[in-house]
């Protein structure tokens, strides 16, 4: 009979789902581990991407239940967002019914991989059963001040028609979903206070031993903390000033002029006492400069572009009244918005006075160098050195003036030091249909009324029509608009905004713990016994998005009393695995490289894709998609098929026990126990502690080979043969659980694979009877000779010399000194005869 993985796959799915195989419960006697991938947008269709994931999470979950853990393994769906309205304006339907029928579709698909899934705690963020606690926590930080709203220039995608977060626009500064380009606008929006444990993110980034460095990287430099002085600078003949921060206060003697952002305030200030040529002017100006990405603007080398308000700065330290300027590269959403600009020292201040001609003022020399020729200058120079052109703090090394000249400041009432973060908080509102309603009224009365938490949810209307070229439907809907005050009984009318998307996940693995749960998002007790996840799976794309916001979700609930103080990390571990390539490139359907794999699994197996996807290369790291690979995992399964089937009547003959080392005589059949020992130890360790999964696999395939050209001897040995053939199904179980449950009926065994324990290691066995010594005279290999292992160098020597291949060897030259590395080698000197 061939490996027909057609029938044996669907058999073992309905064996699985009706032995409730992988249903979890809270078991305080039992170790537990909460294993999470990062929960799909359910576009349509799993990718290769999708299937590399779920296989290494599935692998992960099926490997420590064999190994005694209480293993929490659940799967769902982020099924908000702009891609279901976009899918829905083409294909002419609702994004409910599109999201709901993928969802469906991709539930028969992770099932026809074989993921071990407790399917009972599945969750979908559009259903209100779920949106109902997001909107809830949203009321919860309102009640606490986390929650506000404010007018604020935002990033605009023109294209998905929307505010993006400033994690959202990457790159070139284009919209993270359609790469469009995103502009600067003003709106009334709704922020979450993220600000607020923006020094907590970055000190228990310090904690997360089980995370990349390269993530912990990304995040530190996202949060961004910088120590500095703030502090005011006067407009020259008005009575108005500007606030500035800066890290290196002690540059301010080297100030030649002042750049604030197009988005500033006081532009608009400063323009309303302009001539009416003047203002209107300077207003275009400001406007075109918003428009621009935030990378275009601040780009080093890039062409810088300024106004110059005619208006002057006076520097606090000196006097010096400095032209004041609106600058492209000067952004509001960082800082102040308003910088000193000290040309000498900054790279992008010195290509913008050149293109101006504006003064130069060097303040940091080199030790023991001259102070710089601004007119010599062709680029900024290092701003670390020691102090010149700088009164009473001339010659102090860089540190001491920073802190001296922060001190002056300090004492004249001039600033403040402080510490300021890159991060920004985090804009939630977003002008779409497909989300969860923000759950707030406005009433002319009242103002902004949250809704009772009775109310919730605040159910998003089905019945809304999406406009042919986009655009938020709820403005249409006048009936669910309109509304009454939960606090005066009067007219109100509904936020239209929707969240961010990213609000379903940053809580969505406390759903899982207790999905059933109607009077509270999850149980205390289900959080206490199975929170942080142990291992989370996913891209690093996510690093400064997803990951943030969850971990200040976690932080957020914690201080709220909803969880346990403690919890203040969602997650322990954290695996980024790499992308899946095809002919060079990331697969995409652009480029037409895109495997199906549902073609995959329809023509070779699931079992015979999972193996494919955890051989090729190690979790982390990018695999490259080849057929002949495929095909090569399949043949390695039909040879473990066939090595069961070509011997089930020796299987099902032999003894069902574990001979020891000790009584084990004959040399292969000592062989073959050592390689399944030593096979069990060191996959256990690929998975378990390396994370080499394509390594273990290695291994397993050398010991299907050994199986496969071992000839039992003896009663001995045929048992010998059961415990390889057992401990090879064993160990390959969580690569290719399908095929492996089929063959452990097959030769007899009761129970579920997926339920029995992983072998143990017998350490007797992986001692070996001797090991190879190789013999080197004055450097270069002569001889190579078997000892027994663990001998002493004097022994090793005294066995090695005593070979007459070496006596011949040294015969006619004077042995000068001996060198030996025991279980390795030994290297003799000589010298001529």
């Amino acid at each position: 009979m061939t490996y027909d993985f057609s029938a044996i796959e669907p058999k073992w799915r309905k064996i699985w789902e009706e032995r409730k195989a992988f249903h979890v419960e809270r078991d305080e006697s039992r170790p537990k581990f909460y294993c999470l991938e990062m929960f799909p947008y359910p576009s349509g269709a799993l990718h290769m991407g999708h299937l590399r994931n779920y296989s290494i999470g599935d692998l992960t979950a099926r490997f420590l239940r064999m190994n005694g853990y209480n293993v929490m393994y659940p799967i769902g769906f982020d099924s908000f967002g702009m891609p279901a309205e976009n899918a829905a304006i083409k294909m002419k339907t609702h994004p409910a019914k599109w999201t709901m029928r993928n969802i469906d579709h991709m539930i028969e698909q992770l099932k026809s991989m074989g993921c071990g899934y407790d399917w009972r705690r599945v969750v979908k963020t559009c259903l209100p059963e779920y949106y109902r606690w997001s909107q809830w926590f949203f009321l919860q930080m309102y009640k606490r001040g986390l929650a506000y709203r404010k007018h604020a220039p935002v990033n605009w995608c023109g294209t998905c028609g929307t505010v993006l977060a400033n994690e959202q626009v990457i790159g070139d500064g284009v919209c993270w979903r359609c790469e469009t380009p995103v502009v600067k606008k003003g709106l009334e929006q709704w922020f979450l206070r993220i600000t607020d444990y923006a020094q907590e993110l970055l000190d228990y980034l310090d904690q997360l031993s089980g995370w990349p460095e390269r993530v912990l990287t990304m995040q530190r430099n996202w949060i961004g903390r910088s120590e500095g002085v703030r502090f005011n600078i006067a407009i020259a003949d008005a009575d108005l000033s500007i606030e500035a921060f800066t890290t290196r206060i002690d540059t301010i003697f080297g100030i030649t002029f002042v750049a604030i952002a197009a988005e500033h305030p006081i532009v608009k200030t400063l323009a309303d006492r302009m001539t009416p040529e003047k203002r209107d002017a300077a207003l275009d100006f400001a406007s075109r400069m918003s428009a621009r990405s935030a990378i275009e603007r601040t780009a080093v080398g890039g062409d810088k572009m300024g106004m110059d308000t005619g208006f002057e700065a006076v520097n606090p330290v000196n006097g010096a009244r400095i032209p004041i300027w609106i600058a492209d590269y000067i952004l509001m959403d960082y800082g102040t918005g308003a910088i000193m600009g000290v040309p000498a020292h900054d790279q992008r201040d010195f290509d913008f006075v050149r293109k101006y001609g504006l003064g130069i003022i060097p303040v940091v020399r080199a030790p023991g160098e001259p102070i710089p020729d601004p007119g010599d200058m062709t680029s900024a120079a290092d701003a670390d050195g020691v102090a010149c052109n700088s009164g009473r703090f001339d010659g102090m090394p860089t540190p001491e003036a920073i802190e001296k000249i922060g001190e002056w400041f300090e004492r004249e009432s001039w600033g403040k030091r402080e510490t300021q973060y890159r991060l920004r908080d985090w804009l939630i509102s977003r002008q779409r249909y497909w989300g969860t309603p923000i759950p707030v009224v406005y009433c002319d009365k009242c103002g902004i009324v949250p809704v009772p938490e009775e109310d919730l949810p605040v159910e998003l209307p089905l019945d809304a029509t999406i406009p042919p070229n986009g655009g938020n439907a709820l403005l249409d809907c006048a009936d669910w608009i309109n509304t009454t005050c939960p606090k005066c009984g009067g007219h109100a009318r509904r936020e239209t905004d929707t969240m961010d998307t990213f609000i379903c996940s940053s809580w969505y693995f406390f759903r899982y713990l207790s999905p059933g749960s109607n009077d509270a998002p999850f149980t205390p007790e289900d959080s206490k016994y199975w929170m942080p996840v142990d291992l989370y799976i996913g891209g690093i794309e996510h690093a400064c998005l997803h990951l943030i916001y969850a971990r200040f979700f976690t932080k957020v609930l914690s201080d709220l009393g909803i969880t346990e103080p403690t919890l203040r990390e969602p997650f322990k571990g954290l695996l980024t695995q790499g992308m899946v390539i095809k002919d060079g490139a990331k697969m995409s359907k652009s480029l037409g490289n895109v495997v199906d794999p549902d073609e995959i699994i329809k023509r070779y197996g699931a079992d015979t894709a999972r193996l494919f996807i955890l051989f090729a290369s190690p979790p982390d790291k990018s695999l490259d998609w080849s057929d002949k690979g495929v095909e090569g995992a399949h043949r390695f399964l039909s040879r473990v098929y066939r090595l069961v089937e070509d011997n089930l009547p020796s299987l099902a003959s032999a003894e069902r026990l574990r001979t020891p080392m000790s009584e084990i005589t004959g040399g292969e059949s000592r062989d073959i126990k050592r390689l399944i020992h030593s096979t069990i130890d060191r996959v256990t360790r690929d998975i378990k502690d390396e994370r080499q999964l394509n390594t273990a696999v290695a291994r397993l395939m050398e010991l299907c080979n050994g199986l496969l050209s071992f000839a039992p001897p003896d009663k001995t040995g045929h048992a010998l043969f059961r415990e390889g053939v057992e401990s090879l199904l064993l160990c390959l179980s969580p690569f290719c659980p399908h095929i492996c449950e089929e063959l452990w009926e097959m030769i007899g065994n009761e129970g579920l694979l997926a339920r029995a324990p992983w072998p143990s290691v017998d350490k007797d066995a992986l001692a070996v009877d001797s090991v190879t010594v190789v013999l080197q005279i004055n450097g270069k290999l002569r001889e190579q000779f078997s000892v027994p292992p663990g001998l002493a160098k004097d022994e090793l020597i005294g066995r090695v010399m005593a070979e007459d291949a070496v006596k011949r060897r040294l015969d006619g030259f004077e042995v000068v000194k001996v060198i030996a590395v025991p279980d390795k080698l030994v290297n003799i000197v000589v010298k001529g005869k």
